[in-house]
């Protein structure tokens, strides 16, 4: 497991697999690792070059013999995702999934602006740079900024 949370998501790098949630068990059978990963989504385009990487860190470490599973059930969820990776969310300028991290109303949207934390932002599109996420702003500092949507 410690070697695998060098394994970065492709589209926001500065979370490993473990942070997302989507690193769900990890199975030694003899001299074969089984792995099983859940997607974000069904259809997430990153999932094969996720794979590759995880075949990649663990040969750098000498385990050739891997086989990964892929599993949609449970569907992920946003609560899979470790605080840790939340705080990353927040300091990389996504709004993540939790009221924990800023304080505000408990609806479906961000709780605040990760730039200047301002309460005051409003949604431009309901999807962003991924599906995952949703495009705002904050209406104070004007920024940009993409919400980690709850899962």
């Amino acid at each position: 497991m410690t070697i695998l949370s060098e394994v970065k998501d492709p589209e926001i790098p500065v979370l490993s697999i473990s942070d997302l949630g989507i690193l769900r068990g990890v199975e030694i059978s003899g001299e074969r690792l089984n792995i099983l990963i859940t997607p974000t989504y069904s259809g997430c385009p990153a999932m094969n070059t996720i794979q590759e990487d995880i075949r990649e860190v663990l040969a750098k470490h000498g385990m050739n013999q891997v086989n990964i599973r892929q599993s949609l059930s449970p569907a992920w969820t946003t609560d899979w995702m470790t605080i840790s990776g939340k705080q990353k969310l927040l300091e990389y300028g996504i709004a993540p999934p939790s009221p924990h991290l800023c304080t505000g109303n408990s609806d479906d949207g961000p709780q605040c602006c990760p730039h200047c934390f301002s309460k005051n932002t409003e949604l431009i599109s309901q999807f962003g740079s991924t599906a995952c996420k949703a495009l705002y702003r904050c209406l104070d500092c004007r920024e940009p900024f993409d919400y980690f949507k709850c899962h």
